[in-house]
């Protein structure tokens, strides 16, 4: 009986042109540069072909616990002068370890007051521990590890806003497995390793500081000298750029351990020009919360000096010369590359912590062409190798198989296009990973209707038992490779899930072409065949 074959023809045509479409797009003309042109744009190539910068950044995760725990000694100065308690002092007395706030001198007949004020406030987040009239707050073990994840999470979605704005195609921006709280960072296509660097590393924390006193020092020893030769727990001396004051060599200054303003209160910056001298500055705005802050600092501060402290270095050092609420400059020798960087910077949101770079290297654009070559060579030849097998081998069912192949691989690169994926030089592999898995199909199926042959059916009889009994072990291959290739997707690098990806794809369109596909084929075959006759294979 021959079967209607237009509805699953009709299928296959739409899926075929979907996919051109995928991989194509409409080239802007018939030529091959056109068509090359469309390919590209559609399918986008990873760093190791396209060529552009690697890096591995190690996220300081202890700043952002340094800074948490900074916030909390204002918090707890202010709880407890509130609630009338007296104290000597709130300070982190030992640097080693951020997360850890001592309160010192309060009054012993005060003792379950001060439990009660701190444990209320704070006994969620932290352990609340007294001993000889002293108290101490120490983070728990699972808040700080959620502090630290959520450092690194910010921080990546950081570096993605910068690079964004950059306009860098298909970068990978994302938590490198292999090392603890660091980031891999690939971006396609760029060739400056020290461009992709500054940008980097202009990620760096910003905050503004007071300074203890006015005038920097010479040495650091000169700075401690300062303070009478220790210093205390809520200061912290930090070394300045050579170009501060417009001299050489470097200086320190002396600046309260707590920021005023850090790098998330910033709301949006622009690059200006002050009309009165001349000078380049940056105009901010800040949020609700922290311009009241700001405000009440300065507002108190008048004439004492502030510190624009940016990677662990004070840039600028200003006085306040009236209040300032919301709105304000920063001002300096900055050049006009300094005032856009700075600018992006603090539009684009702070990072939590600063960055150490662990590697940073660069793929040539000569490279990633030698391997698109390359691996390009090594998917026809095979293709073309296997291709050959199956027509030698299987005599007219190869040809089906070999239809069967070419729409997989359509397919494939379809998929790729319409989501679009990265093809990377294991995704080439993938790809041919696939070739094979889809052969290994149509053999399962070629191999159980030469069986039903020999066992006397009919050719349609074969057809259909072949179909029926190879399809379930398809579909378990199938689903566990999917499931393998799912788990190197969570947990592998860039590379590795460029693998996963186009497996998966391929696996799935597999499914398509070996089953759906090979048996219209069949099907439209023997309806053309005459009674009795029996297919080639």
């Amino acid at each position: 009986m021959k079967k209607n074959l237009k509805g699953r023809l009709g299928l296959i045509i739409a899926v075929l042109l979907i996919c051109l479409y995928g991989i194509f797009g409409i080239p802007k003309g018939v030529s091959g540069k056109a068509i090359t042109d469309a390919l590209t744009n559609r399918i986008h190539l990873g760093l190791d072909l396209k060529g552009g910068a690697h890096l591995i950044l190690q996220v300081q995760v202890k700043e952002a616990v340094n800074a948490e725990t900074d916030n909390l000694v204002a918090r707890v100065q202010q709880d407890l002068r509130k609630a009338n308690l007296v104290f000597n002092r709130v300070s982190k007395p030992d640097p080693n370890q951020p997360s850890t706030v001592v309160i010192e001198g309060t009054a012993p007949t005060a003792s379950s007051t001060v439990r009660s004020t701190l444990e209320s406030k704070y006994g969620t987040e932290y352990d609340v521990s007294s001993a000889n009239g002293t108290w101490t707050l120490k983070m728990k073990p699972n808040v700080q590890q959620e502090l630290e994840r959520r450092t690194v999470a910010q921080a990546i979605e950081t570096i993605r806003d910068r690079v964004d704005s950059l306009g860098v195609s298909e970068p990978v921006i994302q938590e490198y497995n292999l090392g603890a709280n660091q980031i891999l960072v690939e971006l396609p296509g760029i060739s400056d390793l020290d461009r992709v660097k500054s940008i980097i590393q202009s990620t760096a924390r910003l905050e503004i500081h007071p300074v203890v006193g006015s005038s920097p020092f010479p040495s650091e020893q000169a700075a401690l000298q300062s303070v009478g030769g220790a210093l205390p727990p809520e200061d912290v001396i930090v070394p300045s750029s050579s170009r501060i004051g417009g001299q050489g060599g470097d200086e320190f200054y002396v600046l309260q351990r707590m920021a005023v303003v850090a790098g998330s209160d910033f709301r949006s910056a622009d690059p200006s020009v002050n009309p009165d001298t001349g000078q380049r500055m940056v105009r901010f705005t800040l949020t609700n919360d922290a311009g009241e802050k700001f405000y009440d600092y300065t507002k108190a501060n008048v004439g004492n000096y502030m510190a624009v402290v940016m990677g662990g270095t004070v840039r600028e050092v200003a006085s306040i010369k009236s209040p300032i609420h919301d709105q304000g400059d920063i001002e300096g020798s900055f050049n006009e590359d300094e005032v856009a960087a700075l600018s992006k910077l603090l539009r684009t949101g702070a990072l939590p912590a600063s960055l150490n770079e662990i590697e940073t290297r660069t793929v040539g654009a000569s490279l990633g062409a030698d391997s698109i070559k390359e691996g390009v060579t090594a998917a026809i030849v095979g293709m073309l190798v296997v291709m050959g097998f199956m027509l030698v081998y299987y005599k007219g069912s190869g040809i089906n198989a070999d239809l069967a192949l070419i729409l997989n691989l359509l397919i494939l690169l379809g998929f790729m296009g319409w989501v679009g994926a990265t093809l990377t030089l294991p995704g080439i592999a993938g790809v041919i990973l696939t070739i094979g898995m889809g052969v290994d199909s149509n053999v399962l199926i070629f191999e159980r209707i030469r069986e039903e042959i020999r066992a006397g059916k009919a050719a349609s009889a074969a057809v259909e038992q072949g179909f029926g009994h190879a399809w379930i072990t398809i579909v378990d291959t199938h689903v566990t490779t999917i499931v393998s290739a799912a788990i190197l997707f969570l947990f592998g690098t860039g590379p590795v899930k460029g693998f996963a990806t186009t497996l998966t794809f391929g696996l799935l369109a597999n499914l398509f072409t070996a089953v759906f596909v090979s048996r219209t084929i069949f099907d439209a075959h023997l309806n053309k065949m005459k009674a009795g006759e029996m297919v080639s294979i």
